[in-house]
């Protein structure tokens, strides 16, 4: 608006100026020499109006328009502001599920941090503990690997470990451990078992567990794979040079007490004997042709278990003739027994014959006579009389009882 009105003055003075440049440019009478210093004038005085009609048009321009440049940005800036304040409005609902998970998402995390830390700590308890439990079974694996270097504590470990089968198996009571048992082959040799395990036939199963371990402690040490390979080599020659010696003995011809025509080694590891095969395949297969059975502590539990069973077998045939003497036994105190029940039952029916007459007597004779007291003055009270019992003993209908022919005329009503 300001913008026209300062056009509306500018093109006022022009038009003014004009006007005076017009009026003095006039056409002079005939006859007469115009004047050109006016003209002059004029014209320097059109040109002095127009250049301070532009200077002022210039600054009332660049004032409009710095004018209408802020107004712009001002109203720009409320407009903006208030949209921004719109929009705010809109997205802050939408926004405070959002916010909500967040917090849910920061508890979590705290929580989760908190529960962290805890088992950071348990984590790190259980660290220091199976580190000092490892430091215990390393230095009982030293501990037991320095005692398996002597061959005593080496046999009675094989010895302990047997004992420990046999606990296991249940065949304990069928097994002379506890002292090692003396024998003499055909050849007349003294040959001393570990074990002599009683089979349920009468004949008996000996069990031998000395093992060499030398080769073996030796390849477990090793670290280089051929020295390892040497020495489970060595093991397993160590071992069938002990299966010879033990096929030699012939446990199996004892004091000529019957026996299966082999005997048990047992290798009180399951590593040594399955080292001793993967080293040697063909080990079992000699073994088994010398009559000597390889079993590592699986094997043997499995065989005692296979005994274990026929010693019950046999346990039940041997009391199969005591059982069929008890029960004919008991079949003839049964008989007894029912015999009783039912004199007992006889005797009932007659006491019940017998309590029966004598109510049917008090109310026939006694209460007649007992009645007349009140009408003669004497008593008040009227006197009751007693019930019968109608319900008679059952009689037993065994055949095995004599009586039950004679009992069958009887009552038949049932207690």
């Amino acid at each position: 608006m300001e913008t026209v009105l300062v056009l509306v003055a500018v093109f006022s003075v022009l038009i003014a100026v004009v006007t005076v440049v017009w009026a003095t440019r006039r056409p002079a009478p005939v006859g007469e020499v115009e004047p050109a210093a006016p003209l002059l004038d004029a014209a320097a005085l059109v040109a002095q109006i127009g250049a301070e009609v532009r200077a002022q048009v210039g600054t009332q321009v660049a004032e409009t328009a710095a004018s209408a440049l802020k107004h712009n940005n001002d109203q720009f800036l409320t407009l903006a502001t208030e949209r921004m304040g719109a929009v705010h409005e809109q997205t802050k609902g939408l926004l405070d599920p959002f916010s909500e998970q967040m917090r849910k998402l920061g508890e979590t995390v705290g929580n989760l941090q908190t529960s962290h830390e805890k088992e950071k700590g348990a984590v790190g308890a259980l660290t220091l503990q199976l580190g000092r439990q490892m430091t215990e079974l390393q230095s009982t694996t030293t501990t037991l690997t320095e005692a398996l270097r002597s061959s005593s504590a080496r046999g009675a470990w094989g010895e302990n470990q047997l004992r420990n089968v046999i606990e296991l198996s249940g065949m304990e009571p069928y097994c002379d451990f506890t002292e090692q048992v003396t024998a003499e082959n055909r050849a007349g040799e003294r040959i001393r078992p570990d074990v002599k395990v009683r089979l349920p036939n009468g004949a008996q199963l000996f069990v031998d567990a000395k093992v060499p371990l030398d080769a073996y402690l030796r390849a477990q040490e090793a670290t280089d794979p051929a020295v390892v390979e040497t020495e489970l080599k060595a093991h397993a020659k160590a071992l069938e040079a002990h299966v010879g010696a033990l096929a030699g003995k012939k446990y199996w011809e004892a004091d000529g007490e019957p026996s299966p025509e082999f005997v048990v080694l047992f290798v009180p590891g399951e590593s040594f004997l399955a080292d001793a095969l993967r080293a040697e395949p063909g080990l079992l297969q000699k073994a088994m042709n010398q009559r000597v059975l390889l079993a590592s502590p699986v094997n043997l539990l499995a065989l005692l278990w296979a005994v274990a069973g026929g010693w019950q077998q046999a346990r039940l045939a041997e009391n199969a003739r005591d059982i069929a003497e008890l029960g004919t036994e008991l079949y003839d105190r049964v008989g007894t027994l029912l015999d009783h029940v039912d004199k007992t039952g006889r005797g009932l029916g007659t006491a019940i014959g017998a309590y029966n007459k004598l109510v049917g007597s008090i109310d026939d004779r006694l209460l007649p006579t007992m009645r007349k007291f009140p009408e003669l003055g004497v008593g008040s009270d009227a006197l009751s009389s007693p019930s019968d019992i109608e319900v008679a003993p059952r009689d037993l209908r065994a055949g095995e009882l004599p009586s039950a022919v004679e009992g069958a005329g009887g009552d038949e009503t049932s207690v």
